[in-house]
């Protein structure tokens, strides 16, 4: 059947509407498509883009709605939208189960769509489903053998026999690929480097890892601007010098209460919120995107503003992440573990938004902490995780703001290291539940058990019961480390 074309103040309209999605303008764009579809509901592509605009603005559950009347509607492709919403129940709802049926429904209409698979398999990873995670890579692999990066998580949930393993030759074919991107051989590469290090082969995983960060570097240029050490000291330099928050009446008694932990990546946060989950008086929520999205849509200019951020408007901050916590986890009642380790440089913001707020922070040797970041294929933005000297000056400055967070809002503050926790576990938990004032429960201890979600890169340590082979692991790659611990040292 051929559409009737749009009467021409339609089509101006639903024009604007594109235009200010494509120029990044979502408010906008929002309010653009709402007028549109309010006079022609029935347009299949407009109720996509509308989703689209939506999840980007923190409402999931709108997007939802959006994408469902897509769907209604018989928009074309519809395996596109069943994909964009297993994204969201997997990653704004954590919602597994929804996210594989919605993955599942796109390969039922197209079986060959690698993307559904690929996140299919991924959310089954996330589950500590290593089999089933696993079969799905294959299945992938056999359909579409030239991709790269499910042969990397493969690799990346796998364990190597030894040197000549099957899947470190793999890695290294795929390695020396010309029509691959830099971004794609650097996932081939991070992988390598982890069998190189599980076999023992401590030269070969470091030159793996090295190459890796290398090509990383080079698809980061032209996406975001390389790290600089004298603009992250301003950044740290003008949280520092943020006048202390008002010591203001404790938070209201609420249904949900934020406990934030935070730190550097690879210090423990993970394995923290994994022991916590299995507390039966906390829900952990993984890394949630609530107070970035304060600081971008709210609180610009950032850090200056909250300088003068006055109670009311720090009242309804509150009140938008508690909404958002409650829109991820509906029902959700009592400790609400918020687990993005740089939120450590947004502590100005959570003191004067939750006056009273529990704060796990996590610490491990620097050195193992700055090593373990270099070996993780972290996201773009991380521009400094790509460079030694700029890992040992980016934990510099990490531990010159946490001591002055400390200097005003100790009482606020635990420190949960990672050594003792792995060495003595029981001490350290007891420990971190006195201060989240919780009783201690044994199953804590059989954390791994846990069938919480783990979205993050510790996924396969986390499943496993508590162990020390971590602790000092930079003496395996000691001769390769003089730019880190120069820097460390400055």
């Amino acid at each position: 059947m051929v559409k009737s074309p749009l009467p021409p103040y339609l089509a101006q309209r639903l024009a604007k509407a594109s235009f200010l999605r494509k120029s990044g303008r979502f408010k906008e764009s929002i309010k653009a498509y709402r007028a549109v579809l309010s006079d022609a509901p029935d347009l299949p592509d407009s109720w996509y883009n509308l989703g689209w605009l939506l999840r980007r603005a923190g409402d999931a559950a709108g997007a939802l709605q959006a994408y469902d009347k897509a769907l209604a509607l018989r928009i074309e492709e519809p395996e596109e939208v069943h994909l964009n919403r297993g994204v969201i129940f997997a990653d704004d709802l954590l919602d597994p189960s929804q996210a594989q049926t919605a993955y599942r429904a796109a390969l039922k209409i197209n079986p060959l769509y690698i993307k559904a698979r690929f996140n299919l398999a991924n959310t089954l990873e996330d589950l500590g489903e290593r089999a089933r995670a696993a079969s799905e890579y294959r299945i992938l692999l056999k359909q579409a053998p030239k991709e790269s990066e499910p042969l990397a998580r493969l690799a990346n949930l796998s364990r190597a026999k030894d040197r000549d393993d099957d899947l470190i030759k793999r890695l290294e074919a795929g390695l020396t690929r010309n029509d691959l991107p830099p971004l794609a051989r650097a996932s081939l590469g991070f992988a390598l480097g982890r069998l190189f290090d599980q076999v023992g082969e401590f030269d070969l995983a470091f030159k793996a890892y090295a190459k890796a960060n290398t090509l990383s570097a080079a698809s980061r240029m032209s996406v975001v601007p390389a790290y600089s050490p004298a603009r992250h000291d301003a950044l740290v330099n003008a949280l520092i010098k943020l006048p202390s928050p008002v010591r203001a009446m404790p938070t209201p008694s609420e249904a949900v209460r934020p406990v934030f932990i935070l730190g550097q990546f690879r210090s423990g946060s993970t394995l923290l919120e994994q022991i916590l989950s299995a507390h039966s008086a906390v829900t952990t929520t993984g890394e949630l995107p609530l107070l970035g999205l304060i600081v971008s849509q709210d609180l610009a200019p950032y850090p200056a503003s909250l300088a003068t951020l006055e109670p009311d408007r720090a009242k309804a901050l509150r009140a938008k992440y508690l909404e958002g916590v409650i829109q991820r986890v509906p029902g959700a009642k009592g400790i609400v573990t918020d687990k993005r380790p740089d939120n450590y440089l947004h502590i100005g913001l959570i003191l004067r938004v939750f006056p009273d707020a529990r704060i796990l922070h996590t610490v491990r040797d620097p050195r193992d902490t700055c090593l373990s970041t270099y070996f993780l294929h972290l996201s773009q933005d991380k521009t400094y995780a790509t460079d030694l000297s700029n890992l040992g000056h980016h934990y510099r400055a990490y531990s010159r703001l946490m001591n002055h967070w400390k200097s005003v809002a100790g009482a606020q503050i635990f420190d949960v290291d990672y050594d003792a926790l792995v060495s003595s576990p029981e001490t350290v938990i007891r420990s971190t539940l006195d201060f989240l004032d919780l009783p201690f429960e044994q199953d804590c201890l059989n954390f791994q058990s846990s069938r919480a979600p783990v979205k993050t890169a510790s996924v396969w340590q986390v499943r496993e019961p508590l162990y020390t082979r971590s602790s000092g692991r930079w003496r395996n790659y000691e001769s390769h480390l003089k730019p880190l611990f120069e820097a460390l040292n400055d």
